[in-house]
């Protein structure tokens, strides 16, 4: 609710404004919920859907044998380690950029920061590469099985034009969610899931490439994804004002972006890496294939769940960043109730249904009574990190939005690892928890994660962040 019309209700005596002021507050909360709903499921569908065409391009190579499915997903879990996963990240400084722009009505700069982000991530792209290039060798070096390390490497190499398709869809994503244009993201990664169905199984299974035929099948959808946004981004009169052409103002914008871009990676990277982490120590554990098993069904879990969150994640950003941009810090932190109100109904509905149905979901994984008896008794944990997966997604969302990503480091940082690791590592070798300590001592970090998070947003004075993206937004218009 605005200042006006709290001012005019100052004068109103407490027993006849309460029940209309209670009421008109659950009206707002339902329109702002229900925003959030239409932005948040198109928003899920499109992360779901990119997330299923790499693993599509796993499926179809796993048909041909034990060798090429272990390398298909030793590079595929290689390639989000040290690629995907970093591009998500320097695409999450649009979100603080465009997202403030386009509140404050100053459309003309968002395309300038469009670009900016594209030359960064070109940048970073082509260093990635040359470790994907090399990367059959580093994965020797880290004691991989030479046949299946050079099996991934030959992936990963056929994989690596997709890294660039995926960098710059990124950023266009981004753009076009701070704009709270959605649909047409849904429709273009459909789109290009179905098309990469028919080309994967082509290439496979009908052309000489065979094994190399699945990453090349990946980087072309991923590139048909592109030019079907791009095209759509450079035709459609919605961007007329935030699309004003290419410019050589972009590059004067490298260094502030930068400010954004490597710390928002560093907090996605720092919280993914700490996932593989448990599977890599997993497998060092006694019984380390019974173990690595049930870390890695706990992690595809958490992570599927995730792609829900996210989805509001997305809307909290968006929301905050407009508002913020527009100069009210107030219905910013209210936007950022509702989502949190929502996002607690959501992961209730999630845990509800992996309690009821874990045994069911386990047996999608695996066969063995051995490991769905063991993902039960993991089950309770697993509810647990996945309650605080969901508010700490939403809060990571604020946090992108208001600029912070580069508190949000040292927050991730000291939660996954100085707390998270650490009592993994003890629990996990030091009593005989095994696996179950590794996760407990995840949820631990995730815990101390949410709390640092909750901690940044309930104290920060967010008069003062609306006044600072003040002058930094007249610093922008006087250098245009």
């Amino acid at each position: 609710m605005d200042s006006a019309s709290s001012s005019g209700k100052e004068g109103t005596p407490l027993l006849e404004r309460k029940p209309s002021d209670g009421l008109l507050n659950k009206l707002i909360d339902v329109a702002e919920a229900k925003n959030q709903v239409v932005f948040a499921l198109p928003m899920i569908l499109t992360t779901a859907t990119y997330y299923f065409i790499p693993l599509v391009s796993v499926m179809f190579v796993g048909h041909l044998g034990e060798l090429q499915l272990a390398a298909s997903n030793l590079a595929s879990s290689w390639a989000s380690v040290t690629g995907y996963s970093f591009m998500v990240g320097l695409g999450g400084a649009l979100e603080t950029l465009c997202g403030q722009g386009y509140g404050a009505k100053m459309y003309r700069i968002m395309g300038v920061y469009l670009q900016t982000s594209c030359i960064v991530s070109l940048i970073f792209t082509v260093i990635v590469s040359v470790l994907w290039w090399y990367s059959d060798i580093i994965l020797i070096l880290l004691h991989q099985e030479p046949r299946i390390a050079y099996a991934a490497g030959a992936y990963l190499k056929c994989l690596i034009p997709g890294l660039f398709a995926y960098a710059f869809l990124q950023n266009m994503l981004r753009f076009l969610q701070t704009q709270s244009v959605v649909m047409p993201l849904v429709v273009c990664s459909t789109v290009s899931l179905a098309l990469h169905i028919g080309i994967a199984y082509a290439l496979v299974k009908w052309s000489p490439l065979g094994y190399r035929g699945a990453p090349a099948a990946a980087s072309i959808s991923l590139w048909i994804s592109v030019f079907m946004l791009a095209t759509y981004l450079l035709r459609s009169k919605k961007f007329e004002q935030t699309w004003d052409g290419f410019t050589s103002e972009c590059l004067s914008h490298i260094w502030t972006h930068l400010k954004l871009a490597l710390p928002s990676a560093a907090m996605v990277c720092l919280e993914y890496w700490a996932f593989e982490i448990l599977v890599l120590l997993a497998g060092v554990m006694p019984n380390s294939e019974v173990n690595t098993s049930l870390i890695a069904m706990c992690v595809n879990t958490e992570a599927i769940s995730y792609m829900i969150a996210y989805g509001l994640s997305a809307a909290a950003s968006t929301r905050v960043s407009n508002e913020l941009g527009a100069g009210h810090p107030d219905r910013a932190r209210h936007a950022m109730r509702v989502t949190l109100k929502l996002t607690v109904v959501l992961a209730l509905a999630v845990v509800l249904a992996l309690a009821l149905g874990h045994n069911l979901w386990a047996s999608s994984f695996s066969t063995s009574p051995v490991i769905i008896d063991a993902f039960a008794s993991m089950t309770p944990f697993l509810v647990v990190s996945i309650l605080c997966d969901f508010v700490q997604g939403i809060l990571s969302g604020v946090a992108r939005g208001c600029g912070w990503q580069h508190l949000v480091v040292y927050i991730n940082l000291g939660g996954y690892y100085c707390i998270g690791m650490v009592v993994a590592t003890l629990l996990a070798f030091k009593t005989t928890l095994h696996a179950k300590g590794l996760w407990i001592g995840l949820t631990c970090g995730l815990l101390a994660q949410t709390i640092g998070l909750f901690l940044l947003t309930k104290f920060t004075n967010w008069k003062r962040i609306e006044m600072a993206k003040d002058t930094s937004a007249k610093n922008v218009q006087h250098h245009v």
